[in-house]
């Protein structure tokens, strides 16, 4: 089993947030290191896929509906992770961390994940 490799959108791309996982060790890139910016949220999907990484973003509405589109059609995706713009950067590392120790690469194939399911301990 692989774990997860990251590919944060243009929405969610905070470099302080990238540096802090990469500090953790996580496999990451952006939309800016790629130069993608004027991409479309379908194009930025099908790049990741390509990529082998599971799309990281902010865009709920959006990728709900991509993510239906390619369920619909029969097309695969290597995974979305959908976060809050709430969320601190250190609360979107907890989180996304916590999803990473539960699912593996393989495991996100096809799979709309929201950073909300994945709450601290209390």
């Amino acid at each position: 089993m692989s774990q997860i490799q990251l590919f944060i959108d243009e929405d969610s791309m905070d470099q302080r947030f990238i540096k802090s996982l990469r500090a953790r060790g996580v496999d990451v890139t952006s939309v800016g290191e790629i130069e993608t910016f004027s991409s479309s949220d379908k194009e930025q999907l099908a790049l990741a896929t390509e990529l082998q990484r599971v799309l990281y973003t902010f865009n709920v509405g959006d990728f709900c509906q991509l993510h239906s589109i390619h369920i619909q059609e029969k097309q695969t995706h290597t995974g979305i992770i959908i976060s809050s713009q709430d969320y601190s950067i250190g609360e979107q590392m907890r989180r996304l961390l916590k999803l990473m120790a539960a699912k593996s690469a393989e495991e996100m194939i096809n799979q709309l994940v929201f950073l909300s399911n994945y709450a601290e301990d209390i």
